[in-house]
């Protein structure tokens, strides 16, 4: 049987990037698609999980201790480096996110957003600034000038707007959200071999 996982993702989280790696290796030789939705999970945040803002404002010591430690865990299970915090933290996303469907409809999202996870979360480069966004735009295929009049472009930023408020009415709260054949959600990397198992078993 075929299966579809559609993928809510926006690279500013260290935990998309981990699920970004690990959902396709875990899905790697498995009758099963991925469609990539990208998203601004600030719109999220903002819409209906403003409990994000609060505990970065007040973190509890021994989580955020925990929290890191976990991270470094997943990195090298996957693979991946990851240095939290980066220096400039949280980013703004909304030009590398409206990029990215420039990269799905060019079909190089994959390589697209997977230099922009590793520019942001391994070399620490700052992805909200264009120079950054240009070396990325042109290491995948973009000249410059199509990817920024691409980006401001009104049907790309549209196009992230839907996708925000569509995984927010579908009961989504943050990213990575994940759907396996339609309604079947799953939230975070640590969630994908739950999502597995309902696959082959």
């Amino acid at each position: 049987m075929s299966h579809r996982i559609e993928c809510f993702f926006d690279c500013s989280s260290p935990w998309t990037y981990l699920a970004f790696e690990y959902l396709q290796t875990r899905m790697a030789g498995l009758d099963v698609s991925i469609e990539w939705r990208p998203i601004l999970v600030g719109g999220i945040f903002n819409t209906v999980n403003p409990s994000v803002y609060q505990s970065r404002e007040t973190p509890v010591p021994l989580k955020a201790a925990y929290m890191r430690k976990d991270l470094a865990d997943w990195a090298r299970l996957v693979g991946i480096g990851i240095h939290f915090p980066p220096p400039v933290f949280p980013v703004n996303s909304v030009k590398a996110m409206r990029g990215a469907y420039l990269a799905i409809d060019r079909g190089c999202l994959v390589p697209y957003a997977r230099a922009v996870f590793k520019s942001y979360w391994t070399e620490l480069v700052d992805i909200s600034q264009d120079a950054a966004l240009a070396d990325i735009a042109t290491s995948v295929g973009f000249t410059r000038e199509e990817f920024f009049d691409g980006i401001a472009s009104a049907s790309c930023k549209e196009r992230l707007r839907q996708a925000t408020e569509e995984v927010v009415a579908r009961g989504g709260f943050g990213s990575p959200t994940l759907f396996l054949d339609g309604d079947d959600m799953y939230f975070g990397n640590d969630r994908i071999d739950l999502m597995r198992s309902r696959i082959t078993l």
